[in-house]
Formats: C-alpha cells, sequence, structure tokens
C-alpha cells in the first residue's frame, strides 16, 4: 500500500511539472488595418489545446471564438463582422447591434438617461428613446483601448474622463482577457477619483451551433434565478424582484430557448416577443458561481456562465431581423444568438433597493466572469 501510495504521489508531481496537466496558452499580435477614421487596430489571438479566441483594442470586442464540437469539429460561435471596420460601421449605425465589444461604464439601460449620486444629479446621452443603452453611442464599445500581451492572455486599459458621456469622475478602467483549459475568462478592474457608478459587461452574440448556422431556439438554456426583474414598456426594470416560478422565465431546470418564447406572456411581449431581461442569479454577487448553462444538443457544445456579479442578462437577439449581414456575408435572423451579460442590475443608479453600482474614490472594483466550454 505504502508503494503504491509513493508511485501515485510521484506521477502527480511529474504530471504538475512536465507541462502535461496543462498546456501554455499562445498569445499572438497581429495588425487588423485601419478603420474608417484612420485608428490603427491591433487583434490578439489567445489559443490553448482546446479554444482560440481572437480580441482587438478597438471596442475590446471578441473577434471569434472557436471551439470544438462532440467530433472535435472547429467552429466559430460568436456573431461578428469579417473585419474591424464592420464594427465600426456599426457602432456608427442609428442602431448598434453590440456584437460582441466591452460595454461601460454602464452596461444595459439607465431610465430616462440620468441618475442622482450624492445629491447631484448627472445627464446621460439618450440613445434608446428616453433612455440610455450602454452608456451612449461612445461608451467603452466605441473607444480604443490600450492594450499588451499577458500570460494566457491580454490586458486593455483605458481612461474614461470626467464627463465623459455624462459620468461622473475619471475612471481608470482595466478589463483582462484570459484563455486556460476551455476557459475564457474576463477580468474587470477600476478606480475613480470622484464617485461614480461602474456596471462594465462583455456583450456576447452566442450560437453553439456555429455563427451564422440558423436559431439558438433549439439550445437549452438552465438559469439559476429563482427570481427576475420584470420590466416596463421601455425595458426599464419596475423594481419589483419577481419568483420565476410559474412563468417562461423559469430555467431553474432546462428548457429549450425557443420552447415559451412565443407563450401569451405579457413580459414577452414587452421584450419585443423575447427575453430580454436581467435574472437574479441565486447566490450571485458575493463569490464566483455558476448562473447558467447552455447546451446545443445538434453540436453538443455546452457553456457554462459563471460570475461574481449578482445578476444575468439573458437577451434572444429579439432584435435582429436579417437585415445586417455578417461574417461570410451571412444575413442574421432574430434570434440568431443569445446574449448572457454578466452584470449588476439595469437602472441601479435609480432603484434604491438593488445593489449599489457604486464606485467611490479609494476603493478598487474587482469583477470576474467565466465562460466555460466542453461538449457532450
Amino acid at each position: 500500500m505504502r508503494t503504491l501510495k509513493l508511485l501515485l504521489s510521484a506521477l502527480l508531481v511529474f504530471a504538475a511539472t512536465s507541462g502535461v496537466a496543462a498546456a501554455k496558452t499562445e498569445v499572438t499580435k497581429r495588425s487588423g488595418g485601419k478603420l474608417p477614421d484612420g485608428s490603427a487596430v491591433d487583434i490578439y489571438t489567445l489559443k490553448d489545446e482546446k479554444i482560440e479566441l481572437e480580441v482587438m483594442n478597438y471596442g475590446g470586442f471578441m473577434l471569434s471564438l472557436k471551439v470544438p464540437d462532440k467530433n472535435g469539429k472547429m467552429e466559430d460561435v460568436l456573431l461578428g463582422f469579417d473585419d474591424p471596420a464592420g464594427y465600426y460601421d456599426n457602432n456608427h449605425s442609428k442602431s448598434a447591434s453590440f456584437f460582441c465589444p466591452l460595454v461601460g461604464r454602464y452596461a444595459n439601460r439607465i431610465a430616462h438617461a440620468k441618475f442622482t449620486l450624492d445629491g447631484k444629479e448627472y445627464n446621460l446621452v439618450k440613445n434608446d428613446g428616453d433612455n440610455t443603452l450602454h452608456s451612449g453611442p461612445n461608451g467603452f464599445h466605441n473607444q480604443m483601448w490600450d492594450a499588451k500581451i499577458i500570460a494566457d492572455g491580454v490586458e486593455l486599459k483605458y481612461v474614461s474622463k470626467d464627463g465623459e458621456n455624462g459620468f461622473p469622475g475619471n475612471l481608470a478602467a482595466t478589463v483582462r482577457y484570459t484563455v486556460i483549459g476551455g476557459d475564457v475568462k474576463i477580468e474587470y478592474f477600476a478606480t475613480t477619483d470622484k464617485p461614480t457608478v461602474y456596471n462594465p459587461t462583455s456583450h456576447g452574440y452566442f450560437n453553439l451551433s456555429g455563427q451564422g448556422n440558423g436559431t439558438i431556439l433549439s439550445e437549452m438554456m438552465k438559469i439559476n434565478a429563482s427570481k427576475f426583474t420584470p420590466v416596463d414598456s421601455t425595458l426599464i426594470p419596475t423594481g419589483e424582484l419577481k419568483p420565476v416560478a410559474g412563468t417562461p422565465f423559469d430555467f431553474l431546470t432546462p428548457h429549450a430557448v425557443g420552447e415559451r418564447i412565443n407563450a401569451n406572456d405579457e413580459q414577452l411581449k414587452l421584450g419585443h416577443d423575447g427575453y430580454d431581461h436581467n435574472f437574479v442569479i441565486d447566490g450571485g454577487g458575493k463569490k464566483l458561481v455558476e448562473a447558467a448553462e447552455v447546451y446545443d444538443p445538434a453540436s453538443g457544445r455546452v457553456m457554462q456562465v459563471w460570475t461574481t456579479e449578482p445578476g444575468v442578462q439573458f437577451y434572444t437577439s429579439n432584435f435582429l431581423n436579417g437585415s445586417i449581414k455578417g461574417k461570410k456575408g451571412i444575413a442574421y435572423p432574430g434570434n440568431g444568438a443569445l446574449c448572457l451579460e454578466t452584470q449588476h442590475y439595469p437602472d441601479s443608479p435609480n432603484q434604491p433597493a438593488f445593489p449599489s453600482t457604486t464606485l467611490n474614490p479609494g476603493q478598487k472594483f474587482h469583477s470576474e466572469t467565466i465562460y466555460r466550454f466542453s461538449a457532450r
């Protein structure tokens, strides 16, 4: 018995020190050409033994994410465009689609494009009717970030100046993308010199069958949330935390995305005939927990979403209608992808009962989200 234990111990030491257990991620950089405004773009490729992610410094966009199916076939599971100029043009269109960028300072919606902090009212840019969506047209998604290669990934930095898009404080933001063993980890860091609000996210449009390969209606969704935040006609939360039990929003056990999407439900209708709602993650906001899992029966691909955030916005790309041509010239249909945006709740600066998004001088913001891929 003692000999067997010594042998097993030796094997574990060998695996840990020989590189057999985990191959190192290869990170490379190449030029992505120039944007229509003349800005030079760099593209970073993060590749390990399982997956390959491409990120660019403009907008922090994820350009592609190649993941194996149950037979080992690699396919890009992110909607987007063939070149950086496509993202720039979409950002500057009347209705940007936010195909896989970093979003900030404040992800999702803020009612009436304003909020009050420490007794002072701040007015933002209206770009969603009377509301602000994803911080307006010049949010993080439309900025050039300073980028450098780090271990297993790339680090992006941007200083959002006091008053930018109406938000107070000089906010120094850092985002790290890393790829390790089938995981895409996104870490967010920030500091500010004035009280402000901060709620960043990544707006990935996922189709686990492969980008442009039909809809996501047959993909199986599980969301570890017993409650969600219902919305009004402008998609602003009403302030209620509503139990999902007995509603089409109950994904505590897996359901096909399309199984109940056409149900006669007021909230689905307000979401433009689909899901565009924040789910309150059970146990979320305190430590890294599993928020959701998506399984595509056709390809066998599985994506788990882990986060330290208290909420996740489940969006079924209800605003897509075939008018946007993406990669390989494919016209993206309605429900052509799903988004799982880890976040604090929408409109939190105007909702005192929601978890606070206030960031004060001296505080260090840190948030972590992991997209974990496998196949079965």
